[in-house]
């Protein structure tokens, strides 16, 4: 690990001027400090911001509101959480190890760096980590990466869980900047590889998340994330799926679904969620409306695999949560 130093800082402010300068934050550090060890990441300033007033979880009318610091650990043990939104609290388990979830904090989740061996291998082509230099991926190890939203420069998964939940249940988030606050989607936060892989988040020079809103609603309890992967514990997805149904006098109503471990970010499927409405919940509506969900999908040569696991594992998440297998 190269030098650097750190600095701590116990206001909002401080640290949106100390971001705005170019020094980098950090909270619970469980990718960066990884990242800097192999010299992946080498920031020569950094801002410890856990002594900020951004761990709250609280409800807000019928949302739940998460501070940008509160850990994964936190947020998924919270009786509100498991209550209201049982999906975010399954996504956190799922996500990390006991001791990770201990450590990171949701803003950091959101924004942690891609999985890619070769992100982190110094000596192989890489556009996220250094732009132009091409994707090794392409042509080499890609068994696990990304076969929709994908480009000529990168084909990386993103690797977090609870953003799969959170972008399936329509939640928002709110950045705070030089130039003021916003609130925008959680989907909106991520960026679709294109020409400029290295541009992963829509985040402007020196914002900081404040904290996620996600909106109660009828489909909130009856939701699950059911996650694929090559082993029990510690690993990330092959293919994930979060999956919520409003369900009222045997038919859909409303359908929520979003995937992980087969998009360049978290991926919301619309025609599948739109194929839903007004049938009656059943394997066989959910196996037609789970086969649009390969619209796109540009497959690699180690991954055809994911064009079979996506839409099977699309069908059990939705079996999940109604009880039907």
């Amino acid at each position: 690990m190269l030098p650097f130093t750190i600095e701590k800082v116990t206001s909002v402010e401080a640290a949106i001027a100390a971001a705005s300068s170019g020094r980098r934050v950090i909270a619970g550090g469980t990718t960066l400090i990884d990242l800097m060890r192999e010299e992946v990441e080498q920031p020569e300033h950094l801002v410890d911001i856990n002594a900020l007033p951004l761990s709250e979880i609280c409800i807000d009318r019928s949302d739940l509101v998460i501070g940008a610091l509160a850990r994964m650990a936190d947020v998924a043990a919270h009786p509100d959480v498991q209550r209201l939104q049982p999906l975010i609290a399954e996504s956190l388990i799922e996500g990390a190890s006991p001791q990770l979830r201990n450590m990171a904090s949701i803003g950091g989740n959101l924004l942690q760096r891609v999985r890619c061996p070769y992100f982190r291998m110094l000596d192989a082509s890489c556009n996220k980590r250094n732009s132009g230099s091409g994707c090794a991926a392409i042509d080499g190890l890609n068994v696990g990466h990304a076969i929709l939203g994908t480009s000529d420069h990168c084909v990386a998964t993103h690797p977090s869980d609870v953003a799969v939940a959170l972008v399936a249940l329509d939640a928002t988030m709110r950045v705070k900047g030089p130039e003021g606050e916003r609130t925008f989607r959680v989907e909106e936060l991520f960026r679709l590889p294109g020409d400029t892989p290295h541009l992963e988040h829509a985040l402007l020079p020196g914002e900081l998340i404040i904290e996620v809103r996600v909106p109660g609603g009828p489909n909130s309890r009856r939701a699950r994330y059911l996650k694929v992967r090559d082993r029990a514990s510690y690993e990330f997805a092959l293919v994930s799926a979060a999956a919520a149904l409003d369900v009222a006098d045997g038919v859909i109503r409303e359908a929520r679904l979003a995937v992980g471990g087969v998009g360049t970010r978290p991926w919301r499927l619309r025609a599948v969620e739109a194929a839903l409405i007004g049938k009656a919940p059943g394997r066989q509506v959910f196996q037609a409306a789970a086969r649009l969900s390969l619209e796109g999908a540009r497959p690699l040569s180690g991954n055809h695999y994911k064009l079979e696991l996506l839409p099977r594992t699309i069908v059990r998440a939705f079996e999940m949560t109604g009880g039907i297998a």
